[in-house]
């Protein structure tokens, strides 16, 4: 591991203070000792102008069989330690931030796996640390849309919406699933539509084209668990269109979104994709139709965009064929057939978002930030929506690492403004715009 350390300056920073957990999960400063952050192999002592505030919603978790790395301020040493050096034998473990939406992690919690360490939950472990009387977290804000803030997503309105929902559409069966979403899987989704306000889900597809490794609805070769389980009916045309025109007459700017995290890849659901975006075109021209897709299938998708699929937004952790490969293990399409769908989005006039799965230490990498250039360069797409890559850190770099060379990373930031400075025109952001802020610019 690469270490970082500015012992000739500590004076001048103001140090942000290590956090770590026992075995009760207890959380608690280190004096003495500052906050890692990770890059690749690349350890940085994390001081406040690297950090701010752990946004409202950020959860903190502990990190088992693993052992914290710290920044001892006395020996200006990055060092891992054993046990809690104030109470010598108490174990201690690495504290992370899951982040709330909209802000990109810069830097992974700073941590050593044990031999017997098991691969983590699909979550994302961005670094955190103490300072004054607040927790600061190693992030960058990319949108500020409160679309998914929890504040105003009160238990009691999404009661009485789901109630008013039962009685206003009582046989729809995607309704009912939608409840699971938003009462049991916390989903903002699901929330946001009971709530009647900003994007609605419309979950269709049981299958899916991809394997990817961080699925967040089905694993099957993988000792890591999926976070919910899976749509287990395909919902009909009618069903898709009522949820939808209710969401888009009641709401506004809305958008309307086919593939959610409880569903499979939908273009692999376009036999009844295609009839409801018709239903719901032969009631209104108003609303955004997107779709979150793998964009696996673009003759498929040349059909929805004739039927009036308004945007898509495409995932992918990285544009170069055996990363990309190495993540999502497609089955029966390539990374061209994506971009063939990206130039006939394109070509069709229809927005293009880019859902790009980034994680310290691979997506800052010189070699990844060039392809990413080269990318945009062809294919002029409106937003990039910078997701956290949500999996194991440490896993995920050895299998990107496998499948290409990557040289020392430069830092996240420094990546995000490379790319916005080379493309002003691309908007950075987290969630999908309706078609009334298509044409905007960069901001």
């Amino acid at each position: 591991m690469e270490h970082y350390s500015n012992s000739s300056r500590n004076e001048k920073k103001t140090w942000v203070t290590a956090v770590v957990a026992n075995e009760k999960g207890e959380i608690f400063d280190l004096n003495g000792y500052a906050a890692v952050g990770m890059t690749g192999a690349v350890s940085v002592p994390l001081t406040t102008d690297q950090t701010v505030s752990l946004p409202y919603g950020g959860e903190l978790m502990f990190l088992p069989d693993r052992r914290p790395v710290v920044y001892n301020l006395e020996t200006e040493r990055i060092e891992t330690l054993e046990e809690n050096p104030y109470a010598p034998g108490e174990a201690i473990f690495p504290v992370a931030a899951f982040n709330s939406p909209g802000y990109v992690i810069t830097y992974v919690s700073a941590y050593k796996e044990l031999d017997r360490a098991g691969i983590l939950p699909l979550f994302s472990y961005g670094a955190v640390g103490w300072y004054g009387d607040e927790f600061r977290s190693a992030v960058v804000c990319v949108d500020r849309e409160r679309r998914q803030d929890l504040r105003l997503m009160k238990r009691r309105d999404i009661e009485a919406g789901v109630y008013h929902m039962r009685k206003k559409m009582p046989g729809n069966r995607l309704r009912k699933h939608l409840e699971t979403c938003a009462l049991e899987y916390s989903c903002p989704a699901g929330k946001n539509f009971f709530l009647g306000r900003y994007e609605a889900p419309l979950p269709t597809s049981r299958t899916c084209n991809a394997r990817c490794m961080g699925c967040i609805s089905l694993q099957t070769d993988s000792p890591v668990s999926s976070c919910q389980y899976r749509i287990a009916f395909t919902p009909t045309p009618e069903e898709i269109a009522e949820i939808a025109l209710e969401h888009i007459n009641n709401v506004k700017h809305p958008v309307v979104s086919f593939g959610q995290g409880c569903e499979g890849e939908p273009l692999m659901a376009a036999d009844v994709i295609e009839p409801a975006i018709r239903l719901i075109r032969e009631q209104t021209r108003e609303g955004t139709i997107n779709m979150n897709t793998n964009a696996s299938r673009p003759d498929v998708l040349q059909r929805l965009f004739k039927a009036g699929l308004d945007s898509i937004r495409v995932s992918i952790n990285s544009v170069r064929l055996k990363c990309y490969e190495a993540y999502f293990r497609p089955k029966n399409y390539g990374i061209s057939d994506v971009r063939r769908s990206i130039e006939t989005a394109l070509n069709m006039d229809r927005f293009v978002s880019l859902n790009y799965l980034n994680c310290p230490g691979f997506t800052d990498t010189p070699e990844e930030i060039d392809a990413l250039m080269h990318f945009l360069r062809r294919y002029p797409i409106g937003m990039i929506q910078w997701r956290n890559l949500n999996y194991d850190p440490q896993r995920y770099l050895s299998v990107m690492y496998a499948a290409e060379n990557h040289s020392r990373p430069v830092g996240m930031e420094t990546a995000l403004d490379m790319i916005r400075k080379r493309y002003p025109r691309v908007r950075f952001g987290y969630f999908n715009p309706p078609k009334e802020k298509f044409r905007l610019s960069s901001t």
